[in-house]
């Protein structure tokens, strides 16, 4: 539990929080400029106001209305001249992170490219149930139908967003799922075939078939075929939104990664009831998933919740970033048992084994 803030504390938040929208893109301008790089070059030295505007070709306006909103962000910091010097601009921790940490800028690309203009459509989302945010895009149903039609820019942060919650687990989680020794694995909800990928490279003997939409298919046959990998992996189109289409085949282990939470609570037993029969008299399903209540670090809980608005507001309108109390009895309710349960070290992931 947080201490809870003095009234000081709170209304400074509160400010934080009326101005954060112009906070975001000042932060993002101060990146994107190369303001901060400039900076972060310059080490603990920094750099004058005319300096910085000169080696960019930018207003000295410019770079002082943006530095000065970067300093009440904590963004840069101001070193005091000398006798007769001017003071320079430093960067200061956080704009270390906002230009390397990957967590920061994928995060802040799917934010801006992806959620910005959407998540304007959160209130009448809330009242609807359903996506309207997603409007921005064209018509669609939900964003994983748009996925293959975004505008480069929008996908390709999408995806960098995305992948950077899960390929940082592959080398942890792959040892678990073949220490089990299957022969045949479904991966539903490959995307762009990363796992799938990963798993025909590392290991010798076991064949992996993507299940998902046509046009997610589509991305995968093509990276999978470039990597030469088409012997070793397969592929079925299934929309498994609708409880009428089943799992064709029977395979030793199901994977889904950061798959079910794309889901509702209802829609994610009705899932979990169509994987049973599609596993062997051995198979066992493995869910990866990120519980915004199993995060080592405030800063990953932080930034599942405010994900959870985007599914809210763009994806489908009726899922989230789960908290593990509320998403493994949505299992149970599927008749399915947790058997293992295994935090990563430093991605705040979590691996679920699960046996009908």
């Amino acid at each position: 539990m947080k201490k809870r803030r003095s009234a000081l504390e709170a209304r400074a938040a509160a400010q934080q929080l009326a101005f954060a929208p112009i906070a975001f893109q000042a932060a993002k301008s101060l990146r994107d400029l190369g303001i901060l790089r400039l900076l972060q070059a310059s080490g603990r030295d920094g750099m004058s106001l005319d300096n910085i505007a000169q080696q960019l070709q930018l207003s000295e306006y410019g770079v002082r209305v943006l530095l000065e909103a970067g300093l009440g962000m904590g963004v840069v910091y101001l070193k005091p001249g000398k006798a007769g010097q001017e003071e320079h601009w430093v960067l200061d921790k956080t704009g270390h992170f906002l230009i390397n940490d990957p967590m920061t800028v994928a995060n802040m690309d799917f934010t801006q490219d992806v959620c910005y203009e959407a998540m304007q459509s959160l209130s009448s989302s809330v009242q609807s149930g359903q996506p309207d945010g997603l409007s921005v895009f064209g018509k669609w149903d939900t964003v994983y139908q748009a996925l293959s039609s975004l505008e480069p820019h929008v996908q390709k942060s999408w995806f960098a967003f995305d992948h950077y919650y899960s390929d940082q687990a592959f080398p942890e989680v792959l040892p678990e799922v073949v220490k089990d020794k299957p022969k045949t694995l479904l991966d539903i909800g490959g995307n762009t075939g990363k796992w799938a990928m990963y798993c025909a490279t590392n290991t010798s003997d076991l064949h992996i078939t993507i299940a998902d939409l046509p046009g997610q298919l589509d991305m995968a046959k093509k990276k999978v075929e470039a990597a030469g990998l088409s012997d070793r992996i397969s592929f079925i189109a299934v929309d498994l939104l609708d409880e009428n289409q089943q799992i064709p085949g029977k395979y030793d282990a199901v994977w889904m990664s950061q798959f079910l939470d794309c889901f509702g609570e209802a829609e994610i037993t009705s899932i979990m009831q169509r994987v049973k029969p599609a596993l062997t008299s051995r198979g066992q399903a493995y869910i990866l998933e990120h519980f915004w209540d199993e995060q080592p670090y405030e800063a990953g809980a932080f930034s599942l919740q405010m994900t959870s608005l985007y599914f809210t507001a763009i994806a489908n309108g009726n899922s989230q970033m789960y908290r593990s109390t509320v998403f493994i009895p949505c299992l149970e309710k599927a008749g399915f048992v947790v058997t293992e349960k295994t935090n990563g070290n430093h991605w705040g992931h979590t691996l679920l084994k699960c046996k009908p």
